[in-house]
């Protein structure tokens, strides 16, 4: 690479990669910008543009949900290189912007500036691995260097190198091999449903299956569906979530199961749609899950006529966790219980919720 001292482009400067001539124009701008190819599909001119380059269109006839802050700024910045055989050659420039530019302290949160080093990447992972979740992850690691302006990029960057990781980490062979084997179950049983969520690079990431008698028992018991998301698979960690009801017998059934690169809310309306279509479109009167925003969200969308409510054995292991101190009481653990279990009537449940709050000035 030929670069100038005062670190400045030039009209001539030369790369020899993509990459490179990204990283030549990234000291000061973000990446943005247009692609020229030849007729073979190979680039022959590149164009980096500043990140306020042109202005957000909302799309014609719909209405903006959000009144989003413009950011963009119409700038006309951008750096152009041509290619030829193989040599990346700046060819023009322009570097007046029309914006204030980011201040030093600013700049690592530029997004072209955020980036998670290997060492703090391999702490991420490692805590992640011991079941610390990303963001007490992110803010140890902030801990440890005198704050979070001092990482160089944010919370949001260490849930996407997880996820990033996890999707390179798929072999393909391993889908392949769950994918062969949903297509000998359906040749076995005709009635089998699967489904299968690939992402932006084709790979697959969230699977969902249910068999002949999944159906059979949805359509006898499905009025009211427990789901859960509390178990992980063993090698990549994948979400095991299985859509539970209860029989005429009081014995488990199950109606489905899912496996789930993250809990995102994009992903639980794929799932609770690949349910409802594998179901004939019947919604559960009832859900019970786990306290999970991304879920609610996704319930509401998809479930809108159900009843969602809390899994009570979820309830009882929150309150273990977060009302330690008073848990460890044997006369507050009897009135929570009793309110939990011993009270017939909504009437009697205030009476008992209340005499706990007043009794333990809660």
């Amino acid at each position: 690479m030929i670069v100038e001292e005062d670190n400045d482009l030039k009209v001539g400067m030369e790369v020899q990669s993509d990459s490179e001539a990204y990283n030549l124009y990234n000291s000061y701008a973000l990446k943005r910008g247009r692609i020229r190819k030849d007729g073979s599909n190979n680039i022959r001119q590149r164009e980096f543009v500043c990140s306020k380059q042109g202005f957000y269109m909302d799309e014609p006839g719909e209405m903006n949900k959000l009144n989003r802050l413009e950011t963009r700024t119409g700038c006309e910045a951008f750096v152009r290189f041509t290619v030829n055989n193989g040599t990346w050659t700046i060819s023009c420039i322009n570097s007046s912007h029309n914006h204030e530019l980011a201040k030093p302290e600013e700049r690592q949160f530029l997004r072209s500036g955020r980036k998670i080093p290997d060492g703090h990447g391999s702490v991420i992972s490692s805590m992640v691995d011991a079941g610390i979740g990303p963001t007490k992850s992110y803010f140890f690691l902030a801990n440890e260097v005198g704050g979070a302006e001092n990482l160089g990029f944010l919370r949001k960057d260490a849930t996407n190198y997880l996820q990033q990781k996890k999707n390179k980490m798929m072999e393909a062979g391993d889908a392949q091999t769950l994918l062969n084997h949903f297509k000998c179950k359906q040749g076995e049983d005709p009635n089998f449903f699967y489904s299968i969520q690939v992402d932006q690079d084709n790979r697959m990431t969230n699977f969902f299956w249910r068999d002949s008698r999944s159906k059979f028992d949805y359509d006898c018991f499905g009025d009211v569906v427990c789901f859960d998301t509390t178990f992980r698979t063993n090698k990549y960690n994948l979400i095991c979530a299985p859509f539970v009801g209860v029989n005429h017998h009081w014995k488990n059934v199950l109606f489905g199961c899912a496996f789930l690169l993250n809990e995102s809310t994009e992903s639980f309306v794929w799932l609770f749609e690949s349910f409802l279509e594998s179901m004939g479109n019947k919604q559960p009167k009832t859900i019970f899950t786990d306290q999970d925003k991304a879920m609610e969200n996704a319930i509401a969308k998809t479930f809108p006529n159900a009843r969602h409510r809390l899994c009570t054995w979820h309830i009882s292991k929150n309150a273990t966790q977060h009302l330690a101190n008073h848990y460890a009481n044997p006369e507050f653990k009897r009135l929570f219980n009793k309110c939990f279990y011993g009270c017939l009537s909504e009437m009697e449940f205030e009476a008992s919720w209340n005499d706990m709050i007043n009794k333990f000035n809660l």
